[in-house]
């Protein structure tokens, strides 16, 4: 078996048995490539299975340095990313394929400092679900389903491709939403009557006849919605709003996140709403929480 039949194999295994998401496929399809030719240029020969057992760490720390010093360098979280893959890849062949390598354990990745989150403040989040309809460029079915969508990242904590997952046949919307996220991961979404309301407003617009088994929220044209689509329109709010460059569709997921644990919902909770896998994800959250806390603190206090 030959480096790139086993990484074809590798890719089967995470799409249909561990159902990886197509963008996870996508990324670690490109690792895979990129260090497969890396090691054909590095030995000068194709490259086997039996060649994967051999590599040795400095290969694989040559491979990262190429990385970081080709026409296209990564950041250091990119390169942490690939070599994940990377390790990720070989324990498959370990496993399935009987094909171990142990040197691979000895490679250490870059040292990434955790980012934090960077959400919109409460009246920069009401300031963008209130816009769309004070646009005259757009038409009012329009200007109800941006809203109805940014209503959604907000009030629910949803990532734009979770809420453009649902279908005709999920509104009226209920009590709380079942959603799917990461990882085939699945969570139970309270949802808040202004939720409810915007999307009511949104179907009392809609031009199109919208079938059971069909996308909700649809374009100009009658298809799909896009995230391209929702990232152009909260770009345009920014302008419209003079925001940060920070205010991103997924900054009003932050938000959901931040403004729950500002008023006092443990992190557990606000993990489960979010559908994180670790805990250690979610309490990035409260760094921001404590930054706006000392914040306050220092525009509040006579001696600050």
């Amino acid at each position: 078996m030959t480096a790139r039949e086993a990484l074809a194999f590798w890719l089967e295994h995470l799409a249909h048995e561990r159902r990886a998401s197509p963008r996870t496929l996508e990324a670690y399809e490109f690792s895979g490539s990129r260090y497969i030719s890396f090691l054909e240029r590095h030995r000068g020969e194709a490259i086997s299975l039996k060649i994967l057992t051999e590599i040795t760490a400095g290969e694989v720390r040559a491979w990262l340095a190429h990385l970081r010093q080709g026409d296209r360098p990564l950041s250091p979280r990119s390169l942490s990313q690939a070599l994940s893959a990377i390790r990720s890849f070989h324990g498959f062949l370990d496993r399935r394929l009987e094909a171990p390598n142990a040197a691979i354990a000895l490679v250490r990745g870059p040292r990434v400092k955790p980012g934090v989150p960077r959400p919109v403040s409460e009246d920069q989040a009401r300031g963008m679900l209130a816009e769309p309809g004070l646009d005259p460029d757009r038409q009012n079915w329009e200007a109800a389903r941006d809203e109805a969508v940014l209503t959604l990242l907000y009030g629910c904590g949803l990532r734009i491709s979770e809420a453009l997952s649902l279908k005709r046949s999920d509104a009226p919307l209920p009590d709380s939403l079942r959603i799917t996220g990461k990882g085939s991961k699945t969570r139970i979404v309270p949802v808040l009557p202004a939720v409810r309301d915007a999307i009511k407003a949104y179907l009392v617009e809609v031009p199109f006849t919208l079938s059971p088994d069909k996308p909700l929220f649809r374009a100009k044209r009658g298809g799909a919605l896009s995230p391209r689509h929702v990232q152009a329109t909260v770009q345009n709010l920014r302008s419209r709003l003079s925001l940060p460059a920070s205010a991103t569709p997924h900054a009003l997921r932050h938000a959901f996140a931040t403004h729950l644990l500002g008023a006092g919902a443990d992190l557990r909770s606000i993990q489960e709403l979010l559908g994180h896998a670790s805990l250690t994800t979610t309490q990035r959250y409260t760094q921001v929480d404590a930054a706006a806390l000392l914040s306050a603190y220092a525009k509040a206090h006579p001696h600050a």
